[in-house]
């Protein structure tokens, strides 16, 4: 079967191989066809190595596809079901599952350890336990997510990541209040996400900041009141907020020199909230005296902030009902083929979602 694997960590191309086969199917575990997936920029970061990932591996976490068979125990799935890929399944037993919290449970990181692919030089990994740049995928059953008939697989692929995520971060997480004042700092899939959650929120001033122009205007289009490049948004500060700074900071870049920009920029006792996935080595600062004094509150986001499987549901009636765009978020569609070319229209801020269609 056809995959796009990483050979090493540190190029920045894939290979489109057809000598990839998906291992590892057995009880409790479930054979997907993937139809379409969408890029996410967590994938270039484990290309790069900002985000942790053995290789050699397969990218891709954000699909959607059929179930082609299910392996003994599996109950919920049957073959021919239409299903999104959910990389970070909850087990429902641990501690942070018992507590609700089950965005952080760590079961399915464990499976990031595990080759689900092999070739005939040897074992390949999936990303994040999954790797959806391939035809068909082996994960756990946990990982295969019912999704309605009138879902587009398309669609189903967006929620499986960067809408779940950034619609979650404004909602679950910064929990935004209607009137307030809002900045989003990174205007990728991820931050149009996070601005069309501060929408359904109902905030009244939504300040987009990119360095890309074709981003902010595409911010425009999904609900932001007005977009501004970084040089400008000292200005925007000033303007909307009167030099008080925002009451909600979305860092949705993954660097902590943006996380202390949306700090900086964040008013007295507002919501700083940390979207984007960075590096180990990339520390963020605050002194001591500002974190007392300033009473901002500095809130992580880790895939939407909340249970998934009710932020899918939500997501899918949001669109449904019109209160969130999807279709128009995906600017450009590939074959597998067309992989790289996607990728680099993703380094340069051209693409929002690339869809890749298998």
């Amino acid at each position: 079967m056809r995959a796009a694997v990483l050979h090493e960590i540190g190029q920045e191309k894939l290979e489109v191989l057809d000598d990839v086969e998906a291992v590892g199917f057995g009880p409790g575990k479930v054979r997907l066809r993937i139809r379409a997936t969408g890029l996410c920029h967590s994938d270039v970061s484990a290309m790069s190595g900002v985000l942790p990932q053995p290789a050699p591996f397969i990218p891709g976490h954000e699909g959607a596809g059929e179930v082609l068979d299910v392996g003994d125990g599996v109950t919920g799935l049957s073959a021919g079901d239409r299903v999104l890929v959910c990389w970070l399944p909850a087990c429902g037993t641990c501690p942070s599952c018992r507590r609700g919290q089950t965005q952080l449970c760590l079961a399915g990181f464990m499976n990031a350890g595990t080759p689900n692919f092999k070739r005939p030089g040897g074992d390949v990994f999936g990303f994040a336990g999954t790797g959806t740049f391939t035809e068909e995928v082996v994960v756990g059953a946990g990982c295969a997510v019912p999704i309605p008939d009138d879902v587009p697989f398309e669609i189903a692929a967006l929620i499986g990541c960067g809408v779940t995520t950034g619609l979650g971060a404004a909602i679950n997480t910064a929990q935004v209040e209607a009137g307030s004042s809002v900045a989003v700092i990174g205007c990728g899939g991820v931050g149009i996400s996070t601005i069309q959650g501060a929408r359904v929120q109902g905030a009244a001033q939504i300040v987009a900041v990119d360095p890309v122009a074709s981003r902010r205007e595409a911010a425009l289009r999904f609900g932001a009141t007005e977009a501004v490049s970084p040089d400008e948004f000292a200005d925007a500060k000033q303007r909307v907020t009167a030099g008080e700074g925002f009451d909600y900071v979305f860092e949705v870049v993954g660097k902590s020199a943006t996380a202390r920009t949306a700090y900086e920029n964040t008013r007295r006792g507002g919501t700083l909230c940390v979207v984007g996935a960075g590096a180990m080595d990339d520390n963020f600062q605050v002194n001591m005296f500002e974190l007392f004094f300033d009473e901002k509150r500095i809130l992580p986001s880790m895939y939407g902030g909340g249970d998934v499987l009710r932020s899918y549901e939500r997501a899918i009636a949001l669109w449904r009902a019109g209160r969130i765009d999807l279709e128009s978020m995906i600017t450009h569609r590939v074959r597998l083929e067309g992989i790289n070319d996607a990728l680099d229209q993703m380094r340069t801020g051209e693409s929002l979602r690339t869809c890749v269609e298998l």
